[in-house]
């Protein structure tokens, strides 16, 4: 099956993007499937790549408006830090909303993550990351309550639990991180004012503490377009200093 006439939508909605002010709306899905020759469901994948790009946003029962230009927060993985220092050293604007703290219990997925038994007292921390005054990540950290009192928390804190164990000398060792890319569940959609099963960069992970014990288990979902992560990774294998003749 050709995709040739594919291509031609996505170069079609190309040009209508940039042709669009930011912050403007797109006719409605009836109108521009109609006015684009293709059905709504063509349409609404062919709209998925510019929506990962972060060029489009869809607000639920609103409809689809354009994004424009946005700030990338472009950063290797190799060290760890917090959401908030890397835009901080990046010079990138970001703010948080709808900070959460609350008490939950442990059910299958946390248990495996923070190495517990199930029905463990947690304490979960989510915040939304605004960048250019629009969500782009929600994030979620869950931590054992022995580990992690909410009353030692300061009345600034932020919502960035990385910066504020290493402010206060908890003996962090390492972090294993998973990223995969995902569709927003419907928790995930409303608090970043996306579709459903609209796709996302998920980060799942781990920090550690000296005595091997798994002190935090957070899971970030990223709106594409706004995250570049990558990794620099060393050659294997034996290496020479030897220039050839």
């Amino acid at each position: 099956m050709t995709r040739f006439p594919f291509k031609r939508l996505q170069s079609d909605l190309a040009v209508l993007i940039s042709n669009t002010p930011a912050g403007a709306q797109l006719p409605s899905e009836p109108k521009l499937s109609k006015q684009l020759g293709v059905s709504r469901a063509t349409l609404r994948e062919a709209m998925r790549m510019f929506e990962a790009q972060g060029l489009l946003r869809r607000r639920q029962g609103a409809g689809t408006f354009v994004v424009g230009q946005v700030s990338v927060l472009d950063s290797g993985l190799e060290v760890l830090e917090s959401l908030e220092t890397m835009a901080k050293r990046l010079n990138i604007a970001v703010s948080v909303s709808s900070l959460r703290i609350e008490q939950v219990y442990a059910d299958e997925e946390l248990a495996e993550g923070l190495k517990v038994p199930k029905a463990t007292k947690l304490v979960s921390i989510s915040r939304i990351i605004q960048s250019e005054g629009r969500p782009s990540a929600y994030l979620v950290d869950t931590l054992p309550e022995d580990f992690l009192n909410p009353e030692d928390l300061p009345s600034d804190f932020n919502g960035s639990i990385l910066d504020f164990l290493i402010d206060r000398g908890s003996p962090l060792t390492f972090s294993r991180a998973a990223i995969s890319a995902t569709g927003a569940t419907s928790s995930v959609a409303r608090a970043l004012e996306i579709q459903r099963q609209d796709v996302l960069l998920k980060m799942t992970s781990q920090l550690f503490v000296a005595d091997g014990s798994v002190v935090d288990y957070a899971v970030g979902s990223f709106i594409p377009g706004y995250f570049n992560f990558h990794v620099i990774r060393r050659v294997g294998g034996e290496q020479t200093t030897d220039k050839p003749e």
